[in-house]
C-alpha cells in the first residue's frame, strides 16, 4: 500500500509544470533554485525540460539545464526533449539543447529520426555542425 500524496506537493508540482509549459522562465528557475528538483517529471515521465521544450521555450530550458536538467532525460513513450523540439519545429530550443549536449540519436525515435521523418534539413544540418 502506497501512502497517500500530500495535495499541496501535488498542486506545487503542477504549478511548476505550467510555469514549464507556459515559459515562465524567471519563476520556473526560482522554484528550482529553492529545491524543486530540476529533473522533476509527471506522470507520463516529461520531465520539466520536455515539456519547456515542446513549447517552444528556448530561456525556460536554458535555465534548467543551467541548473543541472538532463538534456537526455527519456520520457515514459521513448522520447527525448530534443525530438519534441525537432517534432515542433523550435530550432532556438534545439541549438539550446544541443549546447548542453543532448544526444541528436537517443530516444525513439530519436531526434534524428523525427528531423528526417518531417524534413527538417536545417535541424539535420545543426546536428552535423554539432
Amino acid at each position: 500500500m502506497s501512502e497517500a500524496i500530500d495535495p499541496g506537493v501535488v498542486e506545487l508540482a503542477t504549478k511548476v509544470f505550467d510555469l514549464a509549459r507556459q515559459g515562465q522562465t524567471e519563476t520556473l528557475v526560482a522554484y528550482v533554485d529553492a529545491g524543486v528538483p530540476a529533473n522533476l517529471t509527471n506522470d507520463r515521465g516529461d520531465c520539466l525540460v520536455m515539456l519547456a521544450a515542446y513549447h517552444g521555450h528556448a530561456d525556460a530550458v536554458r535555465g534548467l539545464l543551467a541548473r543541472g536538467a538532463d538534456p537526455n532525460r527519456i520520457n515514459d513513450r521513448g522520447q527525448t526533449p530534443l525530438a519534441g523540439a525537432v517534432f515542433k519545429g523550435e530550432t532556438e530550443v534545439v541549438e539550446a539543447l544541443l549546447e548542453a549536449g543532448a544526444d541528436p540519436a537517443a530516444g525513439t525515435p530519436s531526434a534524428v529520426d523525427t528531423a528526417r521523418m518531417f524534413a527538417r534539413t536545417e535541424v539535420l544540418e545543426l546536428f552535423g555542425a554539432h
